[in-house]
């Protein structure tokens, strides 16, 4: 019988073999990835709530004991999962940002980029549109690991910022959770808002919002 946990509250908190270099998921092996896949597709189908360890394993086509001795129900499969997801968000940012000129130019094309990515996120879409419920104690109650994994990447281009003297200078780590909280806001508030404004028009204002709120204050002659 599957260990479906009656209270589906998640913890995207890893495991340290959920971590590779101690920012995203290692696939130990294709099989881990198979399975993953698996889940993913299960969720997108019937949700997060009605995935069984029976069905993911199924659709992977291994047995249900090899799903059982890596996950002990379906809230530990979804952490790793959403660890992975957040993990291709980070690099889809991080390869926006790159090419930019200043370190606040970066931080600014990677948020936006990271936002964009987060909304065309098919199975992020899924959880925010039937069970927004599973992801409310990271906006309320706790700060988990992806959260934490953006205020780092915030603050080392925070820092490298007020070396090349593109961003204004302040503490970092509140400024971090500061970005965090306007980032996260359009993350996830936004897609309702999608059928009374322009989507692409809402990140062009989300860039303006953050490249004001980063740019050094201009000093003016007495």
């Amino acid at each position: 019988m599957d260990s479906t946990p009656r209270s589906l509250v998640v913890d995207l908190d890893p495991t340290p073999r959920s971590l590779a270099a101690g920012t995203v998921l290692h696939m130990t092996s294709i099989r881990h990835t198979d399975l993953l896949d698996a889940a993913r597709d299960s969720m997108l189908a019937v949700g997060v709530r009605r995935t069984t360890l029976t069905d993911v394993a199924r659709r992977a086509g291994i047995s249900r004991m090899t799903v059982y001795r890596r996950y002990p129900d379906v809230t530990a499969l979804f952490s790793d999962l959403m660890i992975r997801e957040f993990g291709d968000v980070l690099r889809a940012a991080v390869a926006a940002g790159a090419r930019r000129r200043s370190a606040r130019h970066r931080l600014v094309a990677e948020a936006v980029a990271g936002v964009k990515a987060i909304q065309d996120n098919p199975l992020f879409a899924k959880v925010l549109d039937l069970e927004p419920e599973l992801l409310l104690p990271y906006v309320v109650d706790r700060v988990g690991i992806n959260q934490r994994m953006a205020i780092e990447r915030f603050a080392e281009l925070l820092r490298a910022g007020y070396v090349d003297g593109s961003i204004r200078r302040g503490e970092p780590d509140e400024q971090a959770l500061a970005l965090l909280l306007v980032i996260q806001s359009f993350a996830l508030a936004s897609r309702p808002m999608r059928a009374e404004s322009n989507p692409v028009r809402l990140l062009e204002e989300l860039e303006r919002v953050l490249d004001s709120y980063l740019r050094p204050a201009i000093r003016r002659a007495a």
